[in-house]
């Protein structure tokens, strides 16, 4: 059974650099432990996916300028999430704010190429369906 994620959870995207923070506004006003939990349009770049530190997909401008700057040497620019799509799959039976339920087994897709996975779901005990 897949793990609800909430607010703290830990994040990683492929082309990052550095682990993230999820961050969930308490606005769907479910808890799980404690914390406000996630469904799959919590998908907002700097809202709800914060920057993975450096990024070395040369989709992203920033890196782009900075290698061609380097005479084509990659070299990660700074990391700015563009999350386009909801995560996918979620939880097709448990609703949260008439969305489905973000578990740790979901991906979130970076308009720069980069697959975010959800390293830690952040919540130990309960889980959906």
């Amino acid at each position: 059974m897949p793990l609800p994620v909430v607010s703290g959870a830990l994040l990683q995207c492929s082309m990052g650099m550095a682990p993230s923070m999820m961050q969930v506004l308490p606005i769907n006003r479910v808890m799980f432990e404690g914390k406000p939990v996630a469904n799959i349009l919590d998908n907002k770049p700097m809202v709800n996916i914060l920057p993975f530190m450096l990024c070395t997909s040369i989709a992203n401008p920033i890196t782009a300028a900075q290698t061609a700057a380097a005479l084509g040497v990659l070299t990660p620019g700074t990391c700015t999430p563009l999350t386009v799509a909801p995560w996918a799959p979620g939880a097709p039976t448990t609703i949260i704010s008439n969305a489905p339920a973000l578990t740790d087994s979901s991906i979130c897709m970076c308009g720069y190429g980069g697959v975010i996975k959800v390293v830690m779901g952040a919540a130990m005990t309960e889980q959906v369906a």
